[in-house]
């Protein structure tokens, strides 16, 4: 399906989805789905409905609107970026972030829910986290220091507060090798990679941060530290939460946190499984290229995740803002859009059986040029035949 057209007259870009990207910043409010049919039917198993959209409604409706692969051409690029109506879109998620996260906070405390009523509001809290990281994703590649410091407010729900380090000085320097913690390997589980990515982005973070101020002269524990700068944003909600509705709120602040970081979690898994940069005779990595991320061209999942699918060029140019980012041909393309890759990813045996071919056909059957889970490399190759760059010299 075609969303996005030329002008035959002007030849200037024009933006179907415009209107839909309003979509984005209200899919921070689906907590209060749950809540409204909850409060309409009174059984608390309705604060499943944001989870059951957003893993079933939405790839369905993936499937069905199917894809845009039209791109912007480059000259209309600056028009579009000057445009301030997309970047209002984004910014506006960020209040609408605060509210959910106090409603649905003193909706857990008093509204008398069973055990599994509270982990479902919570649940769906944690997809508001997330989409609130995918927001300071958007903002923290900017390069103004307003858009950057709305980045830490999108962030600090979660209590994620190095991402915006971790992933603009080191994901995106280290991407689809294997030094990256955020980059998954062929035959790695979602679950094996989350135990890595997670602690593994936290020291890369911390670590680069401590760098940057070593070289000023100044303390690793400096108040111009940004990940205490965010950290001390994250603790002042969660106090106030606390000393607002007491102890029994705790839970629920810390596994809507927790969400929305293990969705951060699930977009670094899908975006790169297998991939690998090469090294150059200097014994440097390769630069980026579109071969080197998963794309998706899926138009809801897209609209909702400020066009974050189409990845390889956001790694090519990383302030370039979501409308205008570029749909690859040579970029391995996903079966279908995040939010059913994200489900797909839960059950470990079903995703290698869709995306270790996929990864093996991108890469022509050559082992060297796959990025693999080192405990199980001898045992790909074996499995899938592959040829190891040792037999083919």
């Amino acid at each position: 399906m075609t969303t996005t057209t030329f002008d035959k007259t002007t030849s200037m870009y024009i933006d179907g989805r415009r209107t839909g990207w309003i979509l984005s910043t209200l899919l921070v409010l689906l907590p209060f789905v749950g809540i409204g049919l909850r409060e309409a039917w009174g059984s608390d198993l309705w604060l499943l409905a944001p989870t059951v959209i957003i893993y079933g409604l939405v790839p369905l409706l993936d499937l069905l609107i199917g894809e845009d692969r039209n791109n912007p051409a480059e000259t209309d690029v600056p028009s579009l970026e000057s445009d301030h109506y997309y970047r209002w879109i984004v910014y506006l998620s960020l209040p609408m972030i605060y509210l959910s996260l106090v409603c649905c906070a003193w909706y857990a405390v008093n509204a008398d829910l069973s055990w599994y009523g509270y982990g479902a509001l919570a649940l769906a809290m944690g997809w508001t986290a997330g989409a609130g990281i995918n927001a300071g994703h958007e903002l923290g590649h900017k390069k103004t220091k307003t858009e950057r410091l709305l980045a830490r407010f999108a962030v600090a729900p979660s209590g994620y507060g190095h991402f915006n380090i971790e992933h603009n000085r080191g994901h995106h320097r280290d991407v689809a090798t294997p030094e990256d913690p955020a980059s998954s390997r062929l035959g790695e589980s979602y679950y094996r990679f989350m135990r890595r990515e997670i602690p593994g982005a936290l020291r890369r973070g911390w670590g680069l941060e401590c760098d940057r101020l070593g070289r000023k002269g100044l303390s690793r524990w400096s108040m111009q530290n940004e990940i205490l700068q965010t950290g001390m944003i994250t603790l002042i909600i969660w106090v106030c939460l606390i000393a607002w509705l007491g102890l029994g709120v705790i839970p629920f602040i810390l596994l809507q946190a927790f969400v929305g970081y293990s969705l951060l979690t699930s977009a670094n898994y899908v975006e790169h499984y297998g991939l690998l940069r090469l090294k150059t005779e200097s014994g440097r990595y390769e630069r980026p290229e579109p071969r080197h991320s998963w794309n998706s061209n899926h138009v809801l999942s897209n609209i909702l995740l400020y066009q974050l699918q189409r990845h390889s060029d956001h790694h090519a140019h990383p302030t370039r803002r979501y409308q205008c980012l570029r749909h690859f041909e040579e970029a391995p393309q996903l079966p279908t859009g995040y939010f059913g890759m994200f489900l797909l990813a839960f059950f470990p045996p079903l995703w290698f059986r869709v995306m270790d071919r996929r990864v093996i056909v991108h890469c022509q059957g050559q082992a060297h040029q796959i990025n693999m889970d080192p405990g199980c490399r001898d045992s790909l190759i074996e499995k899938y035949g592959l040829t190891d760059r040792a037999e083919g010299l």
